[in-house]
Protein backbone atom coordinates (compact mmCIF):
# COMPACT_ATOMS: atom_id res chain seq x y z
CA UNK A 1 0.00 0.00 0.00
CA UNK A 2 1.50 3.31 -1.08
CA UNK A 3 1.36 6.37 1.11
CA UNK A 4 -0.70 9.40 0.20
CA UNK A 5 2.35 11.62 0.12
CA UNK A 6 5.00 10.81 -2.44
CA UNK A 7 7.96 12.74 -3.70
CA UNK A 8 7.19 15.36 -6.36
CA UNK A 9 8.42 14.75 -9.91
CA UNK A 10 12.13 15.51 -10.31
CA UNK A 11 13.42 18.80 -11.64
CA UNK A 12 15.38 18.03 -14.77
CA UNK A 13 18.03 20.54 -15.75
CA UNK A 14 19.13 19.53 -19.21
CA UNK A 15 21.85 21.28 -21.18
CA UNK A 16 19.83 20.73 -24.36
CA UNK A 17 16.87 22.84 -23.20
CA UNK A 18 17.98 25.96 -25.09
CA UNK A 19 19.80 24.30 -27.99
CA UNK A 20 18.57 23.81 -31.52
CA UNK A 21 19.60 21.05 -33.87
CA UNK A 22 21.24 22.24 -37.06
CA UNK A 23 22.36 20.23 -40.07
CA UNK A 24 25.35 20.21 -42.39
CA UNK A 25 24.22 21.93 -45.64
CA UNK A 26 24.43 18.93 -47.94
CA UNK A 27 21.35 20.29 -49.74
CA UNK A 28 19.92 23.83 -49.89
CA UNK A 29 16.81 22.68 -48.02
CA UNK A 30 18.70 21.84 -44.83
CA UNK A 31 21.10 24.80 -44.79
CA UNK A 32 18.76 26.95 -42.71
CA UNK A 33 16.84 24.11 -41.06
CA UNK A 34 16.66 24.38 -37.26
CA UNK A 35 14.68 22.15 -34.94
CA UNK A 36 14.36 21.85 -31.16
CA UNK A 37 16.21 18.89 -29.65
CA UNK A 38 13.47 16.58 -28.36
CA UNK A 39 15.13 13.19 -28.21
CA UNK A 40 12.77 12.01 -25.48
CA UNK A 41 9.77 11.86 -27.84
CA UNK A 42 8.11 8.54 -28.67
CA UNK A 43 9.36 7.17 -31.99
CA UNK A 44 6.40 4.90 -32.73
CA UNK A 45 2.81 5.46 -33.75
CA UNK A 46 0.12 7.08 -31.64
CA UNK A 47 -2.34 5.16 -29.46
CA UNK A 48 -4.92 4.45 -32.18
CA UNK A 49 -8.07 4.14 -29.98
CA UNK A 50 -7.59 7.83 -29.05
CA UNK A 51 -7.24 9.04 -32.65
CA UNK A 52 -9.43 9.46 -35.72
CA UNK A 53 -8.54 10.37 -39.31
CA UNK A 54 -8.43 13.98 -40.43
CA UNK A 55 -10.20 14.04 -43.75
CA UNK A 56 -12.77 15.99 -45.71
CA UNK A 57 -12.71 19.32 -47.48
CA UNK A 58 -12.25 21.03 -44.11
CA UNK A 59 -8.54 20.37 -44.56
CA UNK A 60 -8.49 23.02 -47.27
CA UNK A 61 -10.15 25.66 -45.08
CA UNK A 62 -13.66 25.03 -46.45
CA UNK A 63 -16.94 24.99 -44.57
CA UNK A 64 -19.83 22.54 -45.02
CA UNK A 65 -20.95 24.28 -48.22
CA UNK A 66 -17.49 24.23 -49.79
CA UNK A 67 -16.68 27.92 -49.44
CA UNK A 68 -13.21 29.02 -48.34
CA UNK A 69 -13.39 30.24 -44.76
CA UNK A 70 -9.63 30.26 -44.04
CA UNK A 71 -7.21 31.16 -46.80
CA UNK A 72 -3.79 29.59 -47.38
CA UNK A 73 -4.84 26.11 -46.26
CA UNK A 74 -4.72 22.90 -48.23
CA UNK A 75 -2.70 19.80 -49.03
CA UNK A 76 -0.18 18.57 -46.52
CA UNK A 77 0.70 15.19 -45.12
CA UNK A 78 -1.97 12.75 -44.00
CA UNK A 79 -2.75 13.13 -40.29
CA UNK A 80 -4.77 11.66 -37.47
CA UNK A 81 -6.47 13.83 -34.85
CA UNK A 82 -5.49 13.06 -31.26
CA UNK A 83 -8.31 13.18 -28.70
CA UNK A 84 -6.81 15.27 -25.89
CA UNK A 85 -8.42 15.46 -22.45
CA UNK A 86 -8.50 19.15 -21.56
CA UNK A 87 -10.97 18.77 -18.66
CA UNK A 88 -9.00 16.26 -16.50
CA UNK A 89 -12.08 15.25 -14.49
CA UNK A 90 -10.88 11.68 -13.77
CA UNK A 91 -9.44 11.50 -10.25
CA UNK A 92 -6.69 9.16 -9.12
CA UNK A 93 -3.07 8.63 -10.00
CA UNK A 94 -2.04 8.57 -13.65
CA UNK A 95 1.33 7.36 -14.82
CA UNK A 96 2.94 8.99 -17.84
CA UNK A 97 3.71 6.23 -20.33
CA UNK A 98 5.38 8.38 -22.98
CA UNK A 99 5.64 11.87 -24.47
CA UNK A 100 4.46 12.12 -28.08
CA UNK A 101 4.48 14.60 -30.93
CA UNK A 102 1.04 15.83 -31.96
CA UNK A 103 0.83 17.10 -35.57
CA UNK A 104 -2.32 19.04 -34.68
CA UNK A 105 -0.70 21.36 -32.10
CA UNK A 106 2.61 22.95 -31.25
CA UNK A 107 2.92 21.51 -27.74
CA UNK A 108 3.69 17.86 -27.00
CA UNK A 109 1.16 15.48 -25.52
CA UNK A 110 1.54 12.83 -22.83
CA UNK A 111 -0.13 9.41 -22.84
CA UNK A 112 -1.45 8.67 -19.35
CA UNK A 113 -2.42 5.34 -17.86
CA UNK A 114 -4.82 5.35 -14.89
CA UNK A 115 -3.31 3.21 -12.12
CA UNK A 116 -6.70 1.90 -11.02
CA UNK A 117 -8.81 1.45 -14.16
CA UNK A 118 -5.91 1.15 -16.65
CA UNK A 119 -7.70 3.60 -18.95
CA UNK A 120 -5.51 5.68 -21.23
CA UNK A 121 -5.86 9.35 -22.08
CA UNK A 122 -3.91 12.15 -23.73
CA UNK A 123 -3.12 15.46 -22.02
CA UNK A 124 -1.02 18.47 -23.00
CA UNK A 125 2.41 17.70 -21.56
CA UNK A 126 4.17 20.09 -19.21
CA UNK A 127 7.72 21.25 -19.79
CA UNK A 128 10.03 18.72 -18.10
CA UNK A 129 7.45 15.93 -17.94
CA UNK A 130 8.88 12.52 -18.85
CA UNK A 131 7.81 8.88 -18.95
CA UNK A 132 7.35 7.44 -15.46
CA UNK A 133 6.06 10.62 -13.82
CA UNK A 134 2.85 10.38 -11.77
CA UNK A 135 0.21 13.10 -12.11
CA UNK A 136 -3.21 13.55 -10.53
CA UNK A 137 -6.34 15.63 -10.90
CA UNK A 138 -7.95 17.23 -7.86
CA UNK A 139 -10.97 18.75 -9.60
CA UNK A 140 -13.36 16.49 -7.65
CA UNK A 141 -11.84 17.42 -4.30
CA UNK A 142 -9.08 16.29 -1.99
CA UNK A 143 -8.73 12.48 -1.73
CA UNK A 144 -9.55 10.88 1.61
CA UNK A 145 -6.11 9.29 1.99
CA UNK A 146 -4.39 12.65 1.49
CA UNK A 147 -6.68 14.29 4.04
CA UNK A 148 -6.02 11.44 6.48
CA UNK A 149 -2.26 11.84 6.08
CA UNK A 150 -2.59 15.46 7.21
CA UNK A 151 -4.52 14.45 10.34
CA UNK A 152 -7.85 15.64 8.96
CA UNK A 153 -6.76 19.29 9.11
CA UNK A 154 -7.46 21.45 6.05
CA UNK A 155 -4.23 23.42 5.99
CA UNK A 156 -3.99 25.34 2.66
CA UNK A 157 -0.19 25.54 2.82
CA UNK A 158 0.16 21.80 3.44
CA UNK A 159 -2.36 20.97 0.73
CA UNK A 160 -0.48 23.13 -1.78
CA UNK A 161 2.82 21.48 -0.84
CA UNK A 162 1.38 18.02 -1.57
CA UNK A 163 -0.74 18.80 -4.64
CA UNK A 164 0.74 21.76 -6.58
CA UNK A 165 3.24 19.70 -8.58
CA UNK A 166 4.09 19.81 -12.24
CA UNK A 167 1.38 18.20 -14.37
CA UNK A 168 -1.31 18.11 -11.67
CA UNK A 169 -4.71 19.64 -12.43
CA UNK A 170 -6.27 21.69 -9.64
CA UNK A 171 -9.00 24.28 -9.12
CA UNK A 172 -7.56 27.78 -9.11
CA UNK A 173 -8.40 28.39 -5.44
CA UNK A 174 -6.09 25.49 -4.44
CA UNK A 175 -3.07 26.91 -6.32
CA UNK A 176 -0.74 29.22 -4.36
CA UNK A 177 -0.14 32.73 -5.77
CA UNK A 178 2.85 33.13 -8.06
CA UNK A 179 2.57 29.62 -9.53
CA UNK A 180 3.00 29.17 -13.29
CA UNK A 181 0.01 27.42 -14.82
CA UNK A 182 -1.26 26.40 -18.27
CA UNK A 183 -4.39 24.81 -19.78
CA UNK A 184 -6.50 27.30 -17.82
CA UNK A 185 -10.27 27.01 -17.77
CA UNK A 186 -12.62 29.98 -17.85
CA UNK A 187 -15.73 28.60 -16.11
CA UNK A 188 -16.44 26.05 -13.37
CA UNK A 189 -16.72 22.54 -14.76
CA UNK A 190 -15.41 23.57 -18.19
CA UNK A 191 -12.26 22.35 -19.91
CA UNK A 192 -9.00 24.27 -20.21
CA UNK A 193 -8.97 26.95 -22.90
CA UNK A 194 -6.09 29.35 -22.24
CA UNK A 195 -2.32 28.77 -22.56
CA UNK A 196 -2.35 25.49 -24.48
CA UNK A 197 0.26 26.30 -27.16
CA UNK A 198 3.92 25.41 -26.84
CA UNK A 199 5.78 27.34 -24.15
CA UNK A 200 2.76 29.35 -22.99
CA UNK A 201 1.79 29.90 -19.37
CA UNK A 202 -0.05 32.18 -17.01
CA UNK A 203 0.78 33.27 -13.49
CA UNK A 204 -1.68 33.27 -10.63
CA UNK A 205 -1.50 36.76 -9.14
CA UNK A 206 -3.99 36.40 -6.29
CA UNK A 207 -7.63 36.64 -5.40
CA UNK A 208 -9.77 39.38 -6.91
CA UNK A 209 -11.07 40.86 -3.65
CA UNK A 210 -13.41 43.83 -3.86
CA UNK A 211 -14.22 46.64 -1.49
CA UNK A 212 -17.85 47.26 -0.56
CA UNK A 213 -19.51 49.68 1.83
CA UNK A 214 -22.94 49.09 3.31
CA UNK A 215 -25.13 51.98 4.55
CA UNK A 216 -24.23 52.99 8.10
CA UNK A 217 -21.18 50.70 8.24
CA UNK A 218 -17.50 51.07 7.57
CA UNK A 219 -15.88 49.82 4.39
CA UNK A 220 -15.55 46.03 4.33
CA UNK A 221 -13.45 43.69 2.25
CA UNK A 222 -15.59 41.03 0.63
CA UNK A 223 -14.24 37.77 -0.68
CA UNK A 224 -14.60 37.44 -4.43
CA UNK A 225 -15.34 34.29 -6.38
CA UNK A 226 -12.65 35.26 -8.90
CA UNK A 227 -8.86 35.10 -9.00
CA UNK A 228 -6.50 37.17 -11.13
CA UNK A 229 -4.30 35.46 -13.70
CA UNK A 230 -1.55 37.33 -15.53
CA UNK A 231 -0.91 36.19 -19.09
CA UNK A 232 2.33 36.47 -21.07
CA UNK A 233 1.00 39.43 -23.03
CA UNK A 234 0.75 41.43 -19.80
CA UNK A 235 -3.03 41.16 -19.64
CA UNK A 236 -4.56 40.36 -16.26
CA UNK A 237 -7.86 38.50 -16.33
CA UNK A 238 -10.21 37.55 -13.56
CA UNK A 239 -11.27 33.89 -13.72
CA UNK A 240 -13.66 31.94 -11.51
CA UNK A 241 -11.79 30.28 -8.67
CA UNK A 242 -13.52 26.93 -9.34
CA UNK A 243 -12.08 26.80 -12.88
CA UNK A 244 -9.24 24.37 -13.56
CA UNK A 245 -5.57 24.83 -14.38
CA UNK A 246 -2.52 22.60 -14.72
CA UNK A 247 0.72 23.31 -12.88
CA UNK A 248 3.72 24.11 -15.06
CA UNK A 249 4.50 25.46 -18.51
CA UNK A 250 3.25 23.97 -21.77
CA UNK A 251 5.94 21.75 -23.32
CA UNK A 252 8.14 22.35 -26.39
CA UNK A 253 9.11 25.87 -25.33
CA UNK A 254 11.62 26.25 -28.19
CA UNK A 255 8.95 25.76 -30.85
CA UNK A 256 8.96 29.44 -31.80
CA UNK A 257 12.72 29.31 -32.55
CA UNK A 258 12.41 26.69 -35.28
CA UNK A 259 13.18 27.40 -38.94
CA UNK A 260 11.57 25.27 -41.65
CA UNK A 261 14.43 25.84 -44.08
CA UNK A 262 12.47 25.57 -47.33
CA UNK A 263 9.04 26.28 -48.82
CA UNK A 264 8.24 22.60 -49.30
CA UNK A 265 8.20 22.01 -45.57
CA UNK A 266 5.36 24.52 -45.25
CA UNK A 267 3.44 22.61 -47.90
CA UNK A 268 3.92 19.39 -45.92
CA UNK A 269 2.26 21.19 -43.00
CA UNK A 270 -0.74 22.14 -45.13
CA UNK A 271 0.21 25.81 -45.49
CA UNK A 272 -0.26 27.26 -48.98
CA UNK A 273 1.57 30.37 -50.29
CA UNK A 274 0.47 33.88 -49.37
CA UNK A 275 0.25 36.28 -52.33
CA UNK A 276 0.67 40.01 -51.70
CA UNK A 277 -2.30 42.16 -52.62
CA UNK A 278 0.02 44.51 -54.50
CA UNK A 279 0.87 41.68 -56.92
CA UNK A 280 -2.80 40.91 -57.71
CA UNK A 281 -5.16 42.37 -60.28
CA UNK A 282 -7.49 45.19 -59.40
CA UNK A 283 -10.43 42.80 -59.44
CA UNK A 284 -8.83 40.55 -56.82
CA UNK A 285 -7.60 42.99 -54.19
CA UNK A 286 -8.01 46.70 -53.31
CA UNK A 287 -4.22 47.09 -53.67
CA UNK A 288 -4.06 45.39 -57.06
CA UNK A 289 -3.70 46.83 -60.53
CA UNK A 290 -2.02 50.00 -61.64
CA UNK A 291 1.32 50.64 -63.26
CA UNK A 292 4.35 49.57 -61.30
CA UNK A 293 4.44 48.75 -57.62
CA UNK A 294 1.74 51.12 -56.48
CA UNK A 295 -1.36 50.36 -54.46
CA UNK A 296 -2.91 53.74 -55.17
CA UNK A 297 -3.82 56.48 -52.74
CA UNK A 298 -5.49 54.12 -50.26
CA UNK A 299 -4.61 53.00 -46.77
CA UNK A 300 -3.55 49.35 -46.30
CA UNK A 301 -6.75 47.35 -46.03
CA UNK A 302 -7.69 43.70 -46.15
CA UNK A 303 -8.66 41.75 -49.24
CA UNK A 304 -12.33 42.28 -48.43
CA UNK A 305 -11.83 46.06 -48.18
CA UNK A 306 -13.59 46.40 -44.83
CA UNK A 307 -10.92 46.79 -42.14
CA UNK A 308 -7.44 48.36 -42.06
CA UNK A 309 -4.69 45.77 -42.30
CA UNK A 310 -2.14 47.40 -40.00
CA UNK A 311 -1.71 49.62 -36.92
CA UNK A 312 -3.63 47.19 -34.71
CA UNK A 313 -7.13 48.17 -35.78
CA UNK A 314 -9.62 47.08 -33.09
CA UNK A 315 -12.71 45.33 -34.40
CA UNK A 316 -14.39 44.88 -31.02
CA UNK A 317 -17.38 47.17 -30.41
CA UNK A 318 -16.88 49.72 -27.67
CA UNK A 319 -20.25 48.86 -26.20
CA UNK A 320 -19.25 45.19 -25.82
CA UNK A 321 -16.65 45.57 -23.08
CA UNK A 322 -14.80 42.46 -21.93
CA UNK A 323 -15.47 42.63 -18.20
CA UNK A 324 -13.11 39.74 -17.46
CA UNK A 325 -10.08 41.90 -18.28
CA UNK A 326 -8.67 43.64 -15.21
CA UNK A 327 -5.57 45.13 -16.86
CA UNK A 328 -5.49 45.14 -20.69
CA UNK A 329 -2.38 44.13 -22.55
CA UNK A 330 0.00 46.79 -23.85
CA UNK A 331 -0.62 47.59 -27.51
CA UNK A 332 1.75 49.21 -29.98
CA UNK A 333 4.71 48.73 -27.57
CA UNK A 334 3.14 51.22 -25.18
CA UNK A 335 3.32 54.08 -27.70
CA UNK A 336 0.76 55.89 -29.78
CA UNK A 337 1.14 57.98 -32.91
CA UNK A 338 0.20 61.18 -31.11
CA UNK A 339 2.95 60.50 -28.55
CA UNK A 340 5.54 60.00 -31.28
CA UNK A 341 4.58 63.35 -32.78
CA UNK A 342 5.27 65.00 -29.41
CA UNK A 343 1.82 66.48 -28.97
CA UNK A 344 0.30 64.08 -26.47
CA UNK A 345 0.84 62.79 -22.97
CA UNK A 346 2.34 59.37 -22.24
Amino acid sequence: MTSAFEAPPPIREEDLSNMMRTYKPRTPGVRHLKRPINDYLWKGRAYLPLTYPRKGHGIGGRNNSGRIMVRHRGGGHKRRIRVVDFSRMEAGKHTVERIEHDPGRSAHIALLNHDGTQEKSYIVAAEGMRAGDVVQSYRKGIPADLLKSMGGVMDPAMIAAKTAWRGNCLPLHMIPPGTLIYNIGLRPGAHGQLCRSAGTYGQLVGSSDTQRQTPGETQQKSKSIYVNVKLQSGEVRKIHKQACATIGVASNANYNRRQLGKAGRSRWLGIRPTVRGLAMNASDHPHGGGRGKSKGNVIPISIWGRTPAKSGFKTRKKSNVNRAVVIPRIRNQGRRKRDQAGGGMR
